[in-house]
């Protein structure tokens, strides 16, 4: 019998404190200035970001990080060299080493003391992480997520999420893309994929609010 199980249909089942926490994926300095409405994506996840606070929900941001070329194996140097162009791995630079400025969260979302900030050198926000331990050990059912980039990291930790049993939620206009074909291809995946519940920035603050 299944008949005591609570099955979140909707985005108001789903979104409390008790049940989701807000992911906010790679919003760095570095990664943020290479899209064409950067700003546009920081006020935007803002908002969710200040909704979430100021409703107690719990906060974690992910930050992808360089390994120094010394610690660079083949997969993560094959990687390097396809994202920068490079016919050898002389070529390649590290862009998110610890400590540069590129690293960091932008400073209009700048995480407070009671927020986890999550380091890691893959695109899932679960592989590597402490971010399902966390979520499972709060009782967390679910994860709303919001940054960049579409395309690369958002559309991996979703599906990523879904397999470990947890419901995403994905907040389309929070979500921004270096490739503005490529995102909307990803955003179509996942509501295709039927394990998401999609919304926008209006549609979660509200929700948060309730």
């Amino acid at each position: 019998m299944t008949t005591h199980l609570d099955i979140p249909r909707s985005l108001d089942d789903l979104c409390r404190p008790e049940r989701m926490a807000l992911v906010v994926y790679d919003m760095q300095v570095g990664i943020v200035r290479q899209l064409g409405d950067g700003g546009a994506v920081v006020e935007r996840v803002g908002a969710v970001l200040e909704a979430a606070r100021s409703n107690g929900f719990p906060v974690i941001f992910l930050r992808h990080l360089s390994m120094p070329k010394e610690l660079m194996g083949a997969y993560q140097l094959r990687q390097a060299m396809a994202w920068q162009r490079k016919s050898s791995p002389e070529g390649v630079q590290p862009w998110f080493l610890r400590g540069s400025p590129g690293f960091e969260i932008v400073p209009e979302l700048a995480p407070r003391e009671n927020e986890a900030v999550l380091d890691k050198i893959t695109f899932s926000a679960f592989e590597g992480t402490p971010l399902s331990i966390i979520l499972r050990d709060r009782g967390l059912t679910g994860f709303a997520i919001c940054g960049v980039a579409t395309e690369i990291g958002i559309e991996p930790s979703v599906r990523h999420g879904a397999d470990l049993c947890l419901v995403p939620v994905v907040v389309e206009d929070a979500c921004g893309s270096g490739h503005k074909e490529a995102g909307e291809r990803s955003l179509a995946n996942i509501a295709y994929m039927g394990d998401a519940i999609m919304t926008d920035v209006a549609g979660i603050t509200a929700a948060m609010a309730r």
